[in-house]
């Protein structure tokens, strides 16, 4: 008797030490959102969940486009309330002056959506579709000037749809494999597990890999009209998370220790200027948020890296999820 309940016990601890390693597991794996995505340059994740919590931003009136306030009332989807997480993988372009510019996109969104609404919606203005593993892909025509491009939509489940905008349904179709093998924690494209271990634990928001991809101008990764002493396909590990205050981290990956102290010392020469042409201009009281983030920015070099760190106001987050 002693002995079968001896091994009872065993048994319960043995179990219970399985679900906590699975749950362990769990926690240590990419996002579902990002896992489902396909092969691509980049990779940009988003959990809404807290920003939506810290800053309300659902809850601020927004004055929409006739064709988004079109979508909004057929779908029911109204997405500054119904995303959770958003997951987007950015795909350089072979003619960067083709129908998709510099950068496709494929994504994938998590969330609370009406699965009837949205098909129908979706059935009526799709100009083709498809079945393909089960699931239904509407191909819906955006114009955007003169240009006309396909955008591929899938709902993948009752929480999640997929799309993509590049040219061909490869990329919706790898997305809809993966979902079909997604239970596994570590499944994902060779960018997700090359560069995830890199992802700081608790990241709310976080991009790897060639993330300066729409940004890139003539070869070069440009942000406010300024050229970047980087070349646009600079791998860069970049994540927000809050340890008490929002923390903004990223890493430039470099080929040798020396380039990375290289690249660190022309980036502080660049943050000094920038910072200095802003102490001369006059200040408005809006974008006081905003310098006090330039203000907090430090750089370094560890390693084969570039890093640069900053504590990011909430102030600054809040205008920016105002002007959605």
């Amino acid at each position: 008797m002693r002995k079968s309940t001896r091994y009872s016990l065993l048994l319960v601890a043995g179990l219970i030490a399985a679900l906590v390693v699975a749950i362990l597991l769990r926690k240590a794996a990419p996002p579902e959102a990002a896992r489902l995505l396909p092969e691509s340059d980049a990779i940009v994740y988003v959990n809404l969940k807290p920003l939506r919590l810290a800053t309300h931003f659902d809850r601020t009136p927004v004055t929409r486009a006739p064709e988004y306030q079109k979508f909004v009332d057929a779908t029911g989807i109204v997405p500054e309330r119904d995303l959770d997480d958003v997951a987007f993988a950015l795909h350089r372009m072979d003619d960067p002056k083709g129908p998709n510019g510099p950068v496709g996109y494929s994504e994938v969104f998590e969330g609370r959506f009406d699965g009837e609404k949205l098909s129908r919606y979706l059935g009526s203005i799709a100009k083709s579709r498809e079945e393909y593993a089960g699931h239904t892909i509407y191909t819906v025509a955006i114009e955007d000037g003169p240009v006309t491009r396909p955008l591929r939509v899938a709902q993948l489940g009752y929480d999640s749809i997929a799309a993509s905008n590049m040219p061909t349904a490869e990329q919706i179709h790898s997305i809809l494999d993966r979902h079909r093998s997604a239970a596994s924690p570590f499944s994902g494209s060779s960018l997700l597990s090359a560069r995830y271990r890199d992802v700081p634990l608790l990241s709310a928001a976080w991009g790897i890999g060639h993330i300066g991809l729409p940004f890139s101008d003539s070869g070069a990764i440009t942000l406010f009209g300024m050229q970047l002493p980087l070349p646009e396909d600079t791998t860069f590990v970049a994540s927000l998370r809050y340890t008490g205050t929002l923390r903004l981290r990223i890493e430039q990956i470099s080929a040798t220790e020396a380039e990375a102290e290289q690249v660190a010392a022309k980036l502080k020469l660049l943050l000094g200027l920038v910072q200095s042409v802003q102490q001369m201009q006059p200040r408005n009281p809006q974008d006081e948020a905003f310098l006090k983030m330039m203000a907090s920015i430090k750089l370094d070099s560890h390693k084969d890296r570039a890093v640069l760190t900053a504590a990011v106001p909430m102030e600054l987050v809040e205008s920016l999820a105002a002007r959605k």
